[in-house]
């Protein structure tokens, strides 16, 4: 069992450098170098720089700086006030009304993004002044926009989907449309919890204001170019005509065109929304060039065979499988952020989920729920702080409190999900 130590001694030490402080890809990279250094002696160092080089050499990794690219123009241009005003009509008659306008105008932003904290602040920065004035109950408020913008990573585009396909050796498109099924439903599920506490609690929502016919077609004006750019990407990657790095070049090009006319794109907006991109993409890239030499260390060691051989003999189910997998993304995003949950584990547990026989694709969206709990869970949940920073004057806990009945609600979707995979494999099957 001296692979079980081994994995302890790796475990704890990854702690101990997160919680000290370093950052993620350092920790990371580190264990990895002094673990290679350790079997394999200093000449184990040689291989850094082929791993290193072939993990960012990648064709569907070119996707992620195009979304985000594609998501900071449209960031930069204001555009989400058009799409939180198009949608305000059109749920303003739902009960709930402008927290329902925080859940729907998060799913389409979603679309279009492909970044949790993106999404959170782009519809958080529009409505909060909105909900404050017309006196919405503001931990409600707070934790709608919180979980909203966990849709972010779900809805298609998601940067953590394109990264899970890299280590997974699988299709990104097909990663992309099963998301679908899922994010829509974790919509409607959102949105009929927003329902009902309104329909329960009179004093937490104040009554809706009403629309118009007039007001109906200037919300489907507002909202068709984006509309148009969401089914060019995603139209082209299910019809078979672009790659997802392909839709993401039109999708960039799309959101250039959609930011100089709708919006207020000008040479400084283009300048910030580059220059944001650079920072993104570095520090995505970094850490995944990192998650490899992790990952080579790992499997130099023997690790993840040995793991799942062990597995394999305890005579586990698969559903056990999945609540233990659960709980450690649970634990682990109290301490580090989405994307370093993924890199970190997807290499470990791929090979016990495969010899249990589930889907990739649905353990992909299965890890993408998790890791969307993770985002609005204390203390390091992400979107907790993005929302919190945009409420200068409300406390963390309020937006703790507001968001902790969705991440019930989560754990519901990841029930629906194993129960019916059909949610999430129904589209790729047909593709």
């Amino acid at each position: 069992m001296i692979w079980s130590i081994e994995l302890v001694v790796i475990s704890s030490s990854l702690l101990i450098l997160l919680f000290a402080g370093m950052w993620a890809p350092f920790a990371i990279g580190a264990l990895g170098a002094i673990f290679l250094i350790l079997k394999m002696g200093p000449s184990g160092l040689k291989a850094l720089g082929l791993i290193s080089w072939g993990s960012v050499n990648s064709f569907p990794l070119a996707a992620v700086p195009l979304f985000i690219l594609m998501a900071e123009i449209l960031l930069k241009s204001g555009l989400a006030d058009r799409v939180y005003r198009g949608i305000t009509p059109l749920a303003s008659r739902l009960s709930g009304g402008l927290l329902q306008t925080n859940i729907i105008g998060c799913g389409i932003f979603s679309a279009i993004s492909g970044s949790s904290t993106a999404t959170a602040a782009a519809i958080g920065t529009v409505s909060l002044p909105q909900l404050k004035t017309q006196g919405y109950n503001p931990s409600l408020s707070a934790g709608s926009l919180a979980a909203g913008g966990t849709l972010g990573i779900l809805i298609p585009p998601s940067i953590p989907l394109i990264i899970y396909s890299t280590f997974a050796e699988i299709s990104a498109a097909k990663l992309f449309i099963a998301g679908i099924g899922p994010g829509l439903a974790l919509v409607l599920l959102f949105c009929g919890y927003i329902g009902v506490v309104a329909l329960t609690s009179k004093d937490i929502v104040p009554k809706a204001a009403t629309s118009d016919p007039v007001d109906w077609a200037r919300s489907l004006a507002d909202l068709l170019p984006f509309l148009i750019l969401i089914l060019l990407v995603l139209g082209s990657i299910y019809l078979g005509i672009a790659t997802p790095t392909e839709a993401a070049a039109v999708g960039c090009m799309g959101s250039f065109v959609i930011g100089k006319i709708w919006g207020r794109l000008g040479l400084s907006e283009f300048r910030q929304a580059t220059k944001a991109t650079v920072k993104t993409t570095g520090a995505i890239m970094l850490l995944v060039m990192m998650a490899f030499v992790f990952s080579y260390a790992i499997a130099i060691t023997g690790i993840p065979k040995q793991l799942a051989q062990w597995v394999g003999e305890q005579e586990m189910t698969a559903l056990t499988l999945m609540l233990f997998i659960g709980l450690v993304y649970l634990l682990m995003g109290c301490v580090i952020d989405s994307i370093g949950m993924m890199v970190i584990t997807v290499p470990l547990l791929l090979p016990i989920v495969e010899a249990f026989g589930i889907d990739p694709i649905l353990f992909g969206i299965m890890v993408v729920l998790y890791i969307e709990i993770g985002l609005i869970t204390p203390p390091i949940g992400l979107n907790l702080f993005v929302i919190h920073s945009l409420y200068p004057d409300g406390k963390l806990l309020t937006v703790i409190k507001g968001a902790i009945p969705f991440v019930f609600l989560l754990v519901i979707m990841i029930v629906i999900v194993w129960c019916f995979p059909e949610i999430a494999l129904w589209l790729p099957q047909r593709m």
